[in-house]
């Protein structure tokens, strides 16, 4: 039995990691939930849970939660403060963050430093600062699990008896880990291209929220939707995989799959490749990190491969979805560099479902704002927290223009 906090369990992914533990009630159990602000939906799901805390970050929402909770014997922690303590909960062994943006940096060393395995969602709190949450976790001597389909898939393929994974703890030398980093020589991240990478004719400066926001395949939040778009969100995961799996950028590429069946690939130096395959449900990959290193039966359909039918894959075209080019620029410099990529970002899509921006927009707001930072040194936490106010401040004007 693992006891598990759900940071963001009111969004996508924490609901999906809640249709897990329902299913697995014998291996999980749920002792903590965090929301940034839907009161009656957290309160909901602490009372069919049975759980005894509840995070609320937004300040009125933390008050009604309050309201809501007291006839239940419920306790509400409010603001920042009690997202991170909820991470720090003495009962807890594995903390769900599914939290947006870098909101989740906290809670995670929280919950790193409390000695808790971290299964993360929350792809910007390793592209905002990789190197120093890979640092605590290697000093903590905690699993970092990914949660994202692709990420999972990566860390599947590289399962080994002497295999050492870097966001995983292994009693491994350090030439046994020199030696499984020789051995691959791609990893390879698939993406469904989202609603336009197979729409070559499609021109878009033109592009509505409503459309964007139109996902072929998966039901997101509207900030991972629009990264999807834009494809955003896959540059991000190559950074994050890079973290993850201790490998440069130059060893990590992308490829559109538009049926979203073969999740991620890892291709070896013997010219062996190895996949994931599987149905695109989250519960997957959710399942996967929080029963590892063990698999227990899913309540979600094997793959049919005859079913199925074809499988297609192209190449993302750079041309169109300059975001990739940024992102491997932002990797290349370092530094507080891709902290400033990621806030940039969040601004300008905030912009764009606004109105206030078109969507190529995005991606110019974000490479102007990337091209005026001096990049710094990234040795503590305060530098990123500097340069991702600085970027949104920059991003913000910009698009105030």
């Amino acid at each position: 039995m693992r006891s598990v906090v759900v940071l963001g369990s009111t969004g996508s992914i924490g609901k999906s990691t809640l249709m897990v533990a329902r299913e697995l009630p014998e291996a999980l159990r749920i002792v903590g939930l965090a929301t940034r602000g839907k009161a009656e939906q957290v309160i909901e799901q602490a009372k069919r849970f049975g759980v005894g805390v509840v995070a609320v970050e937004d300040a009125s929402a933390a008050r009604e939660a309050e309201r809501l909770a007291a006839p239940h014997g419920i306790a509400v922690w409010p603001g920042a403060k009690g997202v991170a303590a909820l991470a720090a909960l003495p009962e807890a062994d594995t903390v769900v963050c599914a939290l947006v943006g870098l909101a989740g940096l906290r809670p995670v060393l929280a919950a790193m430093e409390a000695g808790h395995d971290v299964a993360l969602a929350t792809k910007e709190v390793l592209v905002s600062a990789g190197e120093l949450v890979m640092r605590r976790r290697a000093e903590k001597r905690v699993n970092l699990l990914p949660l994202d389909s692709e990420h999972s898939a990566l860390f599947q393929c590289l399962q080994a008896p002497d295999a050492q994974v870097a966001c995983v703890r292994q009693p491994q030398s350090e030439e046994g880990v020199r030696r499984v980093e020789e051995r691959i020589a791609r990893l390879l991240l698939t993406a469904s291209g989202g609603p336009f990478a197979g729409r070559p004719e499609l021109d878009l400066t033109l592009v509505t929220p409503e459309q964007a926001l139109a996902h072929p395949r998966w039901n997101m939040g509207r900030k991972v939707t629009i990264d999807s778009a834009t494809m955003m969100n896959k540059g991000l995961e190559v950074l994050e995989a890079s973290w993850l799996f201790d490998m440069p950028v130059s060893k990590i590429g992308v490829v559109v799959h538009p049926e979203s069946i073969v999740h991620s690939l890892v291709t070896f130096v013997d010219g062996s490749t190895l996949a994931q395959l599987s149905v695109p449900d989250m519960r997957v990959p959710i399942q996967y990190a929080l029963t590892w290193p063990e698999r227990m039966t899913a309540a979600v359909p094997a793959l049919d491969l005859v079913r199925q039918g074809s499988l297609n894959f192209f190449e993302p075209d750079e041309k169109r979805f300059p975001c990739l080019g940024l992102i491997r620029e932002a990797a290349c410099s370092g530094g507080t560099l891709p902290a400033v990529l990621n806030a940039a970002d969040e601004v300008a899509v905030e912009a764009f479902l606004a109105g206030r921006i078109a969507f190529d927009g995005i991606w110019r707001t974000v490479a102007k704002v990337m091209e005026a930072h001096s990049v710094r040194h990234c040795d503590n936490f305060e530098k990123v927290f500097e340069a991702d106010a600085w970027a949104r401040r920059r991003a913000q004007e910009l698009c105030a223009r």
